[in-house]
Protein backbone atom coordinates (compact mmCIF):
# COMPACT_ATOMS: atom_id res chain seq x y z
CA UNK A 1 0.00 0.00 0.00
CA UNK A 2 0.96 3.63 -0.52
CA UNK A 3 0.38 6.47 1.90
CA UNK A 4 -0.62 9.68 0.11
CA UNK A 5 -0.56 13.15 1.62
CA UNK A 6 -1.82 16.16 -0.30
CA UNK A 7 -2.60 19.80 0.31
CA UNK A 8 -4.99 21.86 -1.78
CA UNK A 9 -7.20 24.98 -1.61
CA UNK A 10 -10.58 24.25 -0.08
CA UNK A 11 -12.61 24.12 -3.31
CA UNK A 12 -10.03 21.92 -4.98
CA UNK A 13 -9.92 19.66 -1.92
CA UNK A 14 -13.67 19.16 -2.31
CA UNK A 15 -13.16 18.00 -5.90
CA UNK A 16 -10.45 15.63 -4.68
CA UNK A 17 -12.82 14.20 -2.09
CA UNK A 18 -15.41 13.61 -4.78
CA UNK A 19 -12.83 11.63 -6.72
CA UNK A 20 -11.61 9.56 -3.79
CA UNK A 21 -14.76 8.74 -1.80
CA UNK A 22 -16.15 6.13 -4.17
CA UNK A 23 -12.84 4.50 -5.11
CA UNK A 24 -12.60 1.05 -3.47
CA UNK A 25 -8.79 1.10 -3.72
CA UNK A 26 -8.65 4.18 -1.44
CA UNK A 27 -8.96 3.64 2.32
CA UNK A 28 -8.38 5.53 5.58
CA UNK A 29 -9.27 8.88 4.04
CA UNK A 30 -8.69 11.76 6.49
CA UNK A 31 -9.47 15.45 5.89
CA UNK A 32 -8.15 18.32 8.02
CA UNK A 33 -9.88 21.56 7.11
CA UNK A 34 -8.03 24.86 7.02
CA UNK A 35 -4.77 23.57 8.51
CA UNK A 36 -2.50 24.81 5.72
CA UNK A 37 -0.91 28.05 6.90
CA UNK A 38 -0.79 29.72 3.48
CA UNK A 39 -4.32 30.45 2.33
CA UNK A 40 -7.43 28.37 3.12
CA UNK A 41 -5.83 25.07 2.24
CA UNK A 42 -6.91 21.63 3.47
CA UNK A 43 -4.80 18.57 4.20
CA UNK A 44 -5.89 15.13 3.02
CA UNK A 45 -4.25 11.80 3.74
CA UNK A 46 -5.24 8.31 2.59
CA UNK A 47 -3.88 4.87 1.82
CA UNK A 48 -3.92 3.63 -1.76
CA UNK A 49 -3.44 0.23 -3.37
CA UNK A 50 -0.24 0.29 -5.45
CA UNK A 51 -1.92 -1.44 -8.37
CA UNK A 52 -4.29 1.48 -8.93
CA UNK A 53 -1.82 4.25 -8.12
CA UNK A 54 -1.26 5.41 -11.71
CA UNK A 55 -4.97 5.97 -12.31
CA UNK A 56 -5.64 7.75 -9.01
CA UNK A 57 -2.52 9.92 -9.06
CA UNK A 58 -3.18 10.76 -12.71
CA UNK A 59 -6.66 11.98 -11.85
CA UNK A 60 -5.36 14.09 -8.97
CA UNK A 61 -2.77 15.72 -11.21
CA UNK A 62 -5.43 16.37 -13.84
CA UNK A 63 -7.48 18.16 -11.20
CA UNK A 64 -4.56 20.52 -10.55
CA UNK A 65 -3.31 19.32 -7.16
CA UNK A 66 0.29 19.48 -8.35
CA UNK A 67 -0.11 23.06 -9.61
CA UNK A 68 -2.16 24.50 -6.72
CA UNK A 69 -1.00 22.40 -3.79
CA UNK A 70 1.25 19.44 -3.13
CA UNK A 71 1.15 15.68 -3.56
CA UNK A 72 3.39 13.32 -1.61
CA UNK A 73 3.49 9.54 -1.96
CA UNK A 74 5.29 7.22 0.47
CA UNK A 75 5.56 3.47 0.76
CA UNK A 76 3.62 2.10 3.72
CA UNK A 77 6.02 -0.69 4.64
CA UNK A 78 3.86 -2.02 7.46
CA UNK A 79 0.09 -1.49 7.42
CA UNK A 80 -2.15 -3.73 9.50
CA UNK A 81 -5.68 -3.21 8.23
CA UNK A 82 -8.42 -5.45 6.90
CA UNK A 83 -9.70 -2.50 4.85
CA UNK A 84 -6.30 -2.14 3.21
CA UNK A 85 -6.25 -5.85 2.44
CA UNK A 86 -9.66 -5.59 0.78
CA UNK A 87 -8.51 -2.57 -1.25
CA UNK A 88 -5.54 -4.54 -2.58
CA UNK A 89 -7.82 -7.47 -3.45
CA UNK A 90 -10.07 -5.13 -5.47
CA UNK A 91 -7.16 -3.55 -7.36
CA UNK A 92 -5.98 -5.23 -10.58
CA UNK A 93 -2.77 -7.25 -10.57
CA UNK A 94 -0.23 -7.84 -7.81
CA UNK A 95 1.32 -5.06 -5.67
CA UNK A 96 4.88 -6.24 -6.27
CA UNK A 97 4.40 -5.96 -10.04
CA UNK A 98 2.89 -2.47 -9.99
CA UNK A 99 5.00 0.26 -11.61
CA UNK A 100 4.25 3.75 -10.31
CA UNK A 101 5.45 5.87 -13.19
CA UNK A 102 5.26 9.19 -11.35
CA UNK A 103 7.56 7.84 -8.64
CA UNK A 104 9.99 6.37 -11.16
CA UNK A 105 10.10 9.65 -13.08
CA UNK A 106 10.73 11.66 -9.91
CA UNK A 107 13.56 9.32 -8.92
CA UNK A 108 15.03 9.49 -12.42
CA UNK A 109 14.95 13.29 -12.40
CA UNK A 110 16.82 13.40 -9.08
CA UNK A 111 19.40 10.88 -10.26
CA UNK A 112 20.02 12.89 -13.43
CA UNK A 113 21.31 15.91 -11.54
CA UNK A 114 25.04 16.53 -11.44
CA UNK A 115 26.42 16.94 -7.92
CA UNK A 116 29.73 17.05 -6.15
CA UNK A 117 28.83 13.98 -4.13
CA UNK A 118 28.12 12.02 -7.32
CA UNK A 119 31.49 13.08 -8.72
CA UNK A 120 33.25 12.18 -5.47
CA UNK A 121 31.84 8.65 -5.44
CA UNK A 122 32.66 8.25 -9.13
CA UNK A 123 36.28 9.34 -8.64
CA UNK A 124 36.75 7.18 -5.54
CA UNK A 125 35.27 4.12 -7.28
CA UNK A 126 37.48 4.69 -10.32
CA UNK A 127 40.66 5.02 -8.25
CA UNK A 128 39.83 1.86 -6.31
CA UNK A 129 39.22 0.02 -9.58
CA UNK A 130 42.53 1.20 -11.07
CA UNK A 131 44.42 -0.05 -8.01
CA UNK A 132 42.53 -3.32 -8.24
CA UNK A 133 43.61 -3.75 -11.85
CA UNK A 134 47.23 -2.86 -11.05
CA UNK A 135 47.37 -5.32 -8.12
CA UNK A 136 45.20 -7.87 -9.98
CA UNK A 137 42.80 -8.04 -7.01
CA UNK A 138 39.17 -8.86 -7.94
CA UNK A 139 37.98 -7.93 -4.46
CA UNK A 140 38.99 -4.32 -5.11
CA UNK A 141 37.20 -4.40 -8.45
CA UNK A 142 34.02 -5.62 -6.74
CA UNK A 143 34.36 -2.90 -4.12
CA UNK A 144 34.72 -0.28 -6.84
CA UNK A 145 31.62 -1.57 -8.61
CA UNK A 146 29.57 -1.21 -5.43
CA UNK A 147 30.83 2.32 -4.74
CA UNK A 148 30.29 3.51 -8.32
CA UNK A 149 27.05 5.52 -8.82
CA UNK A 150 27.01 5.39 -12.62
CA UNK A 151 23.94 3.18 -13.00
CA UNK A 152 21.62 5.97 -11.82
CA UNK A 153 22.06 8.28 -14.84
CA UNK A 154 22.06 5.27 -17.16
CA UNK A 155 18.68 4.23 -15.76
CA UNK A 156 17.51 7.81 -16.18
CA UNK A 157 18.41 7.72 -19.88
CA UNK A 158 16.50 4.45 -20.24
CA UNK A 159 13.43 5.99 -18.62
CA UNK A 160 13.67 9.10 -20.79
CA UNK A 161 13.82 7.04 -23.97
CA UNK A 162 11.05 4.64 -22.96
CA UNK A 163 8.64 7.28 -21.62
CA UNK A 164 9.62 10.05 -24.07
CA UNK A 165 10.72 12.35 -21.27
CA UNK A 166 13.27 14.00 -23.50
CA UNK A 167 14.19 16.66 -20.95
CA UNK A 168 15.90 14.06 -18.77
CA UNK A 169 18.35 12.86 -21.43
CA UNK A 170 20.53 15.98 -21.44
CA UNK A 171 21.11 16.22 -17.66
CA UNK A 172 21.64 12.47 -17.29
CA UNK A 173 24.10 12.31 -20.19
CA UNK A 174 25.96 15.35 -18.89
CA UNK A 175 26.19 13.84 -15.40
CA UNK A 176 27.52 10.54 -16.69
CA UNK A 177 29.91 11.94 -19.32
CA UNK A 178 31.49 14.66 -17.17
CA UNK A 179 31.87 12.48 -14.08
CA UNK A 180 33.33 9.61 -16.11
CA UNK A 181 35.75 11.95 -17.88
CA UNK A 182 36.89 13.61 -14.66
CA UNK A 183 37.21 10.23 -12.95
CA UNK A 184 39.40 8.92 -15.79
CA UNK A 185 41.48 12.08 -15.54
CA UNK A 186 41.89 11.60 -11.78
CA UNK A 187 43.02 8.01 -12.35
CA UNK A 188 45.47 9.15 -15.02
CA UNK A 189 46.88 11.84 -12.70
CA UNK A 190 47.29 9.38 -9.83
CA UNK A 191 49.25 6.90 -11.91
CA UNK A 192 51.29 9.60 -13.59
CA UNK A 193 52.46 10.78 -10.19
CA UNK A 194 53.10 7.20 -9.11
CA UNK A 195 55.09 6.63 -12.30
CA UNK A 196 57.18 9.75 -11.69
CA UNK A 197 57.91 8.50 -8.18
CA UNK A 198 59.09 5.22 -9.64
CA UNK A 199 56.57 2.98 -7.86
CA UNK A 200 54.77 1.72 -10.97
CA UNK A 201 55.81 -1.30 -12.99
CA UNK A 202 54.47 -1.28 -16.52
CA UNK A 203 54.23 -5.06 -16.55
CA UNK A 204 52.02 -5.06 -13.45
CA UNK A 205 49.85 -2.34 -14.96
CA UNK A 206 49.16 -4.35 -18.10
CA UNK A 207 48.92 -7.92 -16.83
CA UNK A 208 46.80 -9.84 -14.36
CA UNK A 209 44.82 -12.96 -15.11
CA UNK A 210 42.17 -12.35 -12.45
CA UNK A 211 41.18 -8.91 -13.77
CA UNK A 212 41.99 -9.38 -17.45
CA UNK A 213 38.27 -9.37 -18.30
CA UNK A 214 38.34 -5.56 -18.00
CA UNK A 215 40.54 -5.25 -21.07
CA UNK A 216 39.15 -8.25 -22.94
CA UNK A 217 35.66 -7.26 -24.15
CA UNK A 218 33.76 -9.94 -26.03
CA UNK A 219 30.22 -11.05 -26.75
CA UNK A 220 29.78 -12.12 -23.13
CA UNK A 221 30.52 -8.58 -21.99
CA UNK A 222 27.48 -7.46 -23.99
CA UNK A 223 25.35 -10.34 -22.69
CA UNK A 224 26.17 -9.47 -19.07
CA UNK A 225 25.46 -5.77 -19.72
CA UNK A 226 22.07 -6.62 -21.23
CA UNK A 227 21.12 -8.87 -18.33
CA UNK A 228 22.31 -6.26 -15.84
CA UNK A 229 20.29 -3.58 -17.60
CA UNK A 230 17.12 -5.65 -17.33
CA UNK A 231 17.75 -6.51 -13.68
CA UNK A 232 18.67 -2.94 -12.80
CA UNK A 233 15.55 -1.40 -14.29
CA UNK A 234 13.33 -4.05 -12.71
CA UNK A 235 14.92 -3.38 -9.32
CA UNK A 236 14.30 0.36 -9.69
CA UNK A 237 10.67 0.07 -10.74
CA UNK A 238 10.02 -2.48 -8.00
CA UNK A 239 12.12 -0.52 -5.44
CA UNK A 240 14.36 -3.53 -4.78
CA UNK A 241 17.60 -1.93 -3.58
CA UNK A 242 19.19 -5.25 -2.62
CA UNK A 243 18.87 -6.46 -6.21
CA UNK A 244 20.39 -3.21 -7.46
CA UNK A 245 23.59 -3.88 -5.51
CA UNK A 246 23.97 -7.11 -7.47
CA UNK A 247 23.61 -5.12 -10.69
CA UNK A 248 26.43 -2.80 -9.61
CA UNK A 249 28.72 -5.78 -9.08
CA UNK A 250 27.94 -7.34 -12.46
CA UNK A 251 28.92 -4.50 -14.83
CA UNK A 252 32.41 -3.21 -15.57
CA UNK A 253 31.82 0.46 -16.31
CA UNK A 254 33.82 1.87 -13.39
CA UNK A 255 36.65 -0.71 -13.71
CA UNK A 256 36.97 0.18 -17.39
CA UNK A 257 37.24 3.90 -16.58
CA UNK A 258 39.85 3.27 -13.90
CA UNK A 259 41.87 0.98 -16.15
CA UNK A 260 41.72 3.60 -18.91
CA UNK A 261 43.49 6.13 -16.69
CA UNK A 262 46.04 3.53 -15.57
CA UNK A 263 46.92 2.32 -19.06
CA UNK A 264 47.13 5.83 -20.50
CA UNK A 265 49.55 6.79 -17.72
CA UNK A 266 51.93 3.93 -18.59
CA UNK A 267 51.47 4.27 -22.34
CA UNK A 268 49.68 0.96 -22.91
CA UNK A 269 47.58 2.22 -25.81
CA UNK A 270 46.18 -1.17 -26.81
CA UNK A 271 44.73 -1.85 -23.37
CA UNK A 272 43.50 1.73 -23.14
CA UNK A 273 41.49 1.18 -26.32
CA UNK A 274 40.18 -2.12 -24.97
CA UNK A 275 39.01 -0.32 -21.84
CA UNK A 276 37.13 2.23 -23.93
CA UNK A 277 35.53 -0.58 -25.94
CA UNK A 278 34.54 -2.40 -22.76
CA UNK A 279 32.98 0.79 -21.42
CA UNK A 280 31.05 1.40 -24.65
CA UNK A 281 29.75 -2.19 -24.71
CA UNK A 282 28.53 -1.98 -21.13
CA UNK A 283 26.86 1.41 -21.51
CA UNK A 284 25.24 0.42 -24.82
CA UNK A 285 24.00 -2.91 -23.47
CA UNK A 286 22.54 -1.40 -20.31
CA UNK A 287 20.75 1.44 -22.13
CA UNK A 288 19.35 -0.89 -24.80
CA UNK A 289 18.14 -3.53 -22.37
CA UNK A 290 16.88 -1.03 -19.80
CA UNK A 291 14.87 0.90 -22.37
CA UNK A 292 13.31 -2.24 -23.83
CA UNK A 293 12.44 -3.48 -20.33
CA UNK A 294 10.64 -0.23 -19.52
CA UNK A 295 8.77 -0.36 -22.83
CA UNK A 296 7.59 -3.88 -22.04
CA UNK A 297 6.56 -2.84 -18.53
CA UNK A 298 4.73 0.18 -19.92
CA UNK A 299 2.82 -2.05 -22.35
CA UNK A 300 1.94 -4.64 -19.71
CA UNK A 301 1.25 -2.40 -16.74
CA UNK A 302 -1.20 0.23 -17.93
CA UNK A 303 -3.54 2.09 -15.60
CA UNK A 304 -6.97 0.52 -15.53
CA UNK A 305 -9.91 2.37 -17.05
CA UNK A 306 -10.76 5.22 -14.72
CA UNK A 307 -14.16 4.98 -13.13
CA UNK A 308 -14.37 8.76 -12.78
CA UNK A 309 -13.83 11.57 -15.25
CA UNK A 310 -12.90 14.99 -13.84
CA UNK A 311 -14.91 17.99 -14.86
CA UNK A 312 -13.19 20.60 -16.99
CA UNK A 313 -10.98 22.56 -14.64
CA UNK A 314 -10.20 26.10 -15.70
CA UNK A 315 -7.89 26.85 -12.83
Amino acid sequence: MLHVRLTAPHDLAEAVLTRLRDDPTVVHLVVLRGVVVDGDGDLLTFDLARENANAVLGDLRDLGVEAHGSLRVDEAETLLSDAADRAEDLAPGEPVDAVIWDAVEERAAVDARWSWSFLAFMVLATLIASVGRYLDQPILIVGAMVVGPEFAPLACVCFALARRSWGLIGPATFTLATSAGLAALASYALWQVADLLGVVEERAATTGELTEFIVAPDVWSFVVAVLAGVAGVLSLTAAKSSTLVGVFISVTTVPAIGTLGLTLAVGAWGEAWSSVLQLAINVGGIVLAGTLTLLVQSAIWRPGRRRWTPEVNDR
